[in-house]
């Protein structure tokens, strides 16, 4: 696909940040200069003490307390969201830069749409299964372009997307694990029913339904929610939600990366499993390796499209601290429909 492209920023009209990678640290003397640096590498010692801090905080918790902190996940992010409500966020308008597939009718180029293939063959093959798929009576059955996110919070990503989007062939899905999150988004005064669907859902409950048929979403998105997942789950969801995809169809991942400051910071006490942590609040969080990703993307039979990590320098000039971040985003597609054998 396509990156790169900037959008007016729907609130101003001012252009958008460019896409994440493009500011880079090359005098250390500078540091200060910018709130953030891209693409920051570590040295051998930096990641060699990151490791080593990571195992000294890595003594696992009784298994008592976690089956209470799994059985009560609910209960902490309702109190999370009841807490926060919607002032600990900010919208996500950064997400078109670097998933040019959430505005669909913005892209200048066929590519970053995840069901074409270049093939204008291909395209009407897709689309007309997927047209045969979505025949029915849910939410959204008479749209042309599907897009869930899981794990949406209060909308700081479909909010955004709505207000980016004019097509009317457009619908977007969004759910989350916390009910008080899902009716901070139905009471929010930009909510549309027209074009949005909210729902309670348990991502790591692969017997709940979701309300669409398989084969008939455009894009799923799970923007730091995964990591919120017990580690056991994982691969079961994501195969589950691949199956929720058109051929062509992809799903777009940004979550936290192994040895992120906030992996750093966890004391002792707080480690679950492997790399697996509990808030002060809580929440639970995991952070991965490329490959951890990739091998329950593949596994549940998607392609690699993109799988990169981010490392950034964020800087706190005031105090003069600095803090380094690592994230992981992964674009990763269903395979398109094989096209039937022509005779000569």
């Amino acid at each position: 696909a396509k990156t790169g492209l900037i959008l007016p920023d729907p609130s101003t009209g001012d252009p958008k940040r460019p896409q994440f990678g493009t500011r880079f640290l090359t005098d250390p003397r500078q540091v200060f200069q910018h709130n953030a640096w891209d693409n920051v590498e570590w040295t051998e010692d930096q990641e060699a003490a990151a490791k080593k801090k990571v195992q000294e905080n890595s003594q696992p918790l009784p298994p008592e307390k976690q089956d209470e902190y799994d059985s009560r996940a609910n209960e902490y992010w309702n109190d999370f969201y009841t807490i926060h409500e919607n002032r600990f966020f900010k919208d996500r308008h950064w997400l078109f830069t670097e998933f040019p597939e959430l505005a669909p009718q913005c892209s200048q180029n066929h590519e970053s749409h995840p069901a074409d293939t270049g093939d204008g063959q291909q395209d009407n093959l897709n689309r007309e299964q997927s047209r045969e798929v979505a025949d029915g009576d849910f939410p959204g059955s008479s749209a042309t372009y599907r897009i869930l996110e899981v794990g949406c919070g209060v909308g700081n990503t479909v909010f955004p997307i709505l207000k980016t989007n004019n097509d009317h062939g457009l619908f977007v899905y969004c759910c989350d694990f916390s009910s008080t999150a899902v009716e901070l988004v139905k009471t929010n005064p930009e909510f549309d029913p027209e074009r949005c669907f909210a729902f309670v859902h348990d991502l790591s409950d692969v017997e709940a339904n979701y309300p669409v048929p398989e084969g008939t979403l455009d894009v799923i998105v799970l923007i730091f929610v995964l990591s919120a997942l017990h580690p056991n789950k994982m691969q079961s969801s994501i195969s589950r939600l691949a199956r929720l995809l058109k051929p062509g169809g992809v799903m777009l991942l940004r979550d936290y990366g192994r040895y992120d400051m906030a992996q750093l910071r966890f004391k002792k006490g707080r480690c679950l499993s492997e790399n697996f942590y509990v808030r002060g609040d809580g929440t639970r969080v995991y952070f991965f390796t490329q490959d951890e990703l990739h091998e329950l993307f593949t596994e549940a039979g998607l392609e690699k499209v993109q799988n990169l990590v981010d490392r950034r320098l964020q800087v706190n000039r005031g105090k003069q601290l600095t803090m380094y971040r690592v994230w992981i985003q992964c674009k990763y597609r269903k395979a398109p429909l094989e096209l039937p054998e022509t005779q000569d």
